[in-house]
């Protein structure tokens, strides 16, 4: 008992969705058409994604290009290189993944080079570029993933209306990094490169990629074949490495079933529907940002897209609640994480750092992104 509700208390969104779950179905009771509007093409998906990026962190995929971190020699042009390497690759990996490869390389190279003090604020940065590098591709971020789906635009038209966000964000951040090293802007690094690992290699890194662009091709084609697409990437990994199976994070992909389970049935609910129709229309980019507060943005995206009028105030509003609090997205949980556990009892000073940095990128962005709201996804 004690160790299932330490794993509970260690996945809270997986807690807070079950019971989200739960009080649907007593709102709804469960019937076939539930079933039916459960968006099992972006489960399937998330499958696949959730288990050929395992494979990438087993594989070391990307080591070769941290590796070349040790390389640099001063702190800005080391800091730059990690946070837009979080950016860039966020992209292709969802930002998860990304803060999963770059964090404990920040935190390994910063330790190396003497140089902890800024360990802090150059992770939090680093949040912020996973969260708003993300944002420009559909596969960037769960989020993105589903609203994608529902989207009906091609991949292109996707990532062009995106596109100035992260434009200006790219921007900001190289701003932020030469404020951090303002008093010294040719600060030496003096990275210790032979503490760096080694990159795997070997048949099983080429499979890995290969799925990977299988599955991009799913996505951005939307075929109605992805059932197909889905048993190639889980027998071709139960027939060359199936004790991956053991690693991939379920967690995060019953917390998807959970809320779209709450969306069907609150949408099922004539009250709680006519009210959420009412409210949420015309003002989706603060619902996406204040309700993200409360249960992330992706299960955000989920509950609030069947009562959505203006596609673009929603997903601008759920790419840009991950700033505001440690709650607003799933990626800055795992950061959280990351850091605590290279540094038990220092939690508060996380979210104290986090917290003013990612407040300053919001302000900076908040007021673009409403205006950006008004560029209609469908015209």
């Amino acid at each position: 008992m004690k160790q299932a509700l330490r794993w509970l208390k260690s996945e809270p969104m997986l807690t807070l969705s079950v019971l989200a779950a739960l009080a649907g179905l007593l709102i709804t009771p469960p019937s076939a058409a539930l079933l039916e509007q459960i968006d099992w093409r972006t489960l399937g998906t998330l499958l696949m994604m959730l288990c050929v990026l395992e494979g990438f962190k087993q594989e070391n995929v990307l080591q070769p290009l941290v590796n070349l971190a040790g390389k640099l020699r001063t702190m800005l042009t080391l800091t730059l290189f990690l946070v837009f390497g979080v950016f860039f690759s966020s992209m292709f990996v969802t930002n998860d993944v990304s803060l999963l490869i770059f964090v404990p390389l920040t935190i390994l190279l910063f330790r190396s080079a003497d140089r902890e003090r800024y360990i802090l604020p150059v992770i939090s940065m680093e949040n912020i570029a996973a969260i708003r590098g993300s944002l420009l591709t559909p596969f960037g971020s769960p989020q993105n993933l589903f609203l994608y789906g529902q989207a009906g635009v091609s991949a292109w038209k996707f990532m062009l209306h995106m596109l100035p966000v992260c434009l200006m964000s790219a921007v900001l951040l190289v701003g932020f990094v030469c404020v951090l090293y303002r008093k010294n802007i040719r600060e030496s690094a003096d990275v210790k490169a032979e503490n760096l690992p080694l990159p795997s290699a070997g048949f099983r890194r080429w499979m890995y990629l290969g799925l990977f662009v299988l599955i991009l091709l799913v996505i951005v084609t939307r075929t109605r074949y992805w059932p197909y697409a889905l048993g190639v990437v889980l027998l071709t990994i139960a027939a060359a490495d199936r004790k991956l199976f053991l690693r991939v994070d379920y967690a995060l992909l019953v917390t998807f079933l959970c809320f779209f389970v709450f969306s069907s049935s609150i949408a099922g609910n004539n009250a709680i529907a006519g009210f959420l129709e009412n409210t949420v229309a015309g003002r989706e980019y603060w619902w996406a940002i204040g309700l993200s507060q409360v249960i992330s943005n992706v299960p955000a995206s989920i509950v609030l897209y069947p009562f959505t009028k203006n596609f673009a105030g929603l997903i601008y509003g759920v790419d840009t609640a991950g700033l505001c609090s440690i709650i607003g997205s799933l990626a800055s949980v795992i950061n959280y994480r990351l850091y605590v556990r290279e540094y038990p009892g220092q939690g508060r000073q996380f979210i104290q750092t986090f917290t003013l940095v990612s407040w300053a990128f919001f302000l900076l962005v908040v007021i673009p992104g409403l205006l950006l709201s008004g560029w209609d996804f469908f015209a």
